[in-house]
């Protein structure tokens, strides 16, 4: 893909994220939000893999540049099961300054290990109040022909959609994911994108991880092992508590649906031109978009060329 494209791609990935917004709920003050010593269960964590195809430190606001992925794994990943603290992530990380802003970061998988040709089909549930709808189309479409997809799901939409949200986690034809707790890009020092403002520390970026997959863990029995942010922007020591919290950090490849603002045949377009291991980013919360209609008429198109999809974990050890 051409770099041009490609920044393109990336400057709308969050630039029209109607209803996507993070919570208008009072925010507490830094570092105060839930208890210094409380314990985060955290499960084993898998291997890093390849960072997003956008990236860079460009101010709040602007599009970050592209970069090309890594398979490096994360300094900060967590080398072995076991719990770790708030206070733990607040002593290790709170005097750190953040070196970069943007889709990349230390682990962020931007697309699928290397030698996979298969495309995976990711899509945000954002919640809030224009977010909170559900694409009953497109996830009848996924189950009709039987395309498996991750779907991150935010804990506003969750509590909107409670017996729907069920119903995906007891369909294994999809893997729910983490997309936080109030839609936050992911922080520790206030940054904002697209007008969204970002967590304001380490605390902060803690609870936007672990309040949702609190609730994700009782849906599912078990925690999920994918998180992404709201607007998809991080900064490079969020990205290491993340992997230290046992989950991995998903960005994107391609974006699907321009945040919920193309035609199906832009739709079409985005999601046809997809490469072998490219990870897809689209939503799965407005049905009156182009969503479902583009991926209606893709995904047969992909099909017949001989593409296979899966879902995050089946091709991410």
């Amino acid at each position: 893909m051409p770099p041009s494209r490609r920044r393109l791609l990336a400057a709308l990935a969050g630039a029209a994220l109607t209803g996507c917004q993070a919570s208008g709920a009072a925010r507490p003050g830094p570092g105060a939000a839930g208890p210094a010593g409380s314990v985060l269960a955290t499960p084993a964590p898998a291997p890093a893999v390849s960072a997003p195809a956008a990236s860079g430190t460009a101010a709040s606001g602007g599009a970050p540049a592209a970069v090309p992925g890594s398979a490096d794994p994360p300094p900060g990943a967590a080398s072995h099961a076991g719990a770790v603290t708030r206070a733990d992530l607040v002593s290790r990380y709170g005097q750190l300054e953040p070196t970069s802003w943007g889709f990349d970061g230390p682990g962020v998988l931007s697309r699928l290990p290397a030698g996979d040709a298969a495309i995976a089909l990711t899509f945000d549930a954002c919640g809030g109040p224009q977010g909170n709808g559900y694409d009953e189309a497109l996830i009848g479409f996924l189950r009709e022909r039987q395309v498996p997809a991750t779907l991150f799901l935010n804990s506003r939409w969750i509590a909107a959609n409670p017996a729907v949200a069920r119903a995906l986690a007891a369909d294994p034809l999809f893997e729910l994911a983490n997309h936080g707790t109030r839609h936050c890009p992911l922080s520790v020092s206030g940054r904002s994108a697209y007008d969204i403002p970002g967590t304001r520390d380490v605390g902060e970026v803690v609870d936007e991880i672990t309040g949702n997959r609190a609730g994700l863990t009782g849906l599912l029995g078990r925690p999920p092992r994918f998180f992404r942010s709201g607007t998809a922007y991080l900064d490079d020591v969020a990205a290491r508590i993340v992997s230290d919290l046992g989950e991995r950090f998903a960005g994107f490849t391609v974006n699907g649906d321009g945040g919920a603002t193309f035609t199906a045949g832009q739709v079409h377009s985005a999601v046809t031109a997809a490469g072998p291991g490219a990870i897809v980013l689209a939503h799965m919360n407005h049905p009156a978009a182009g969503t479902a209609a583009g991926i209606a008429t893709a995904v047969p198109r992909l099909l017949d060329e001989g593409r296979r999809f899966v879902r995050l974990s089946e091709a991410v050890p």
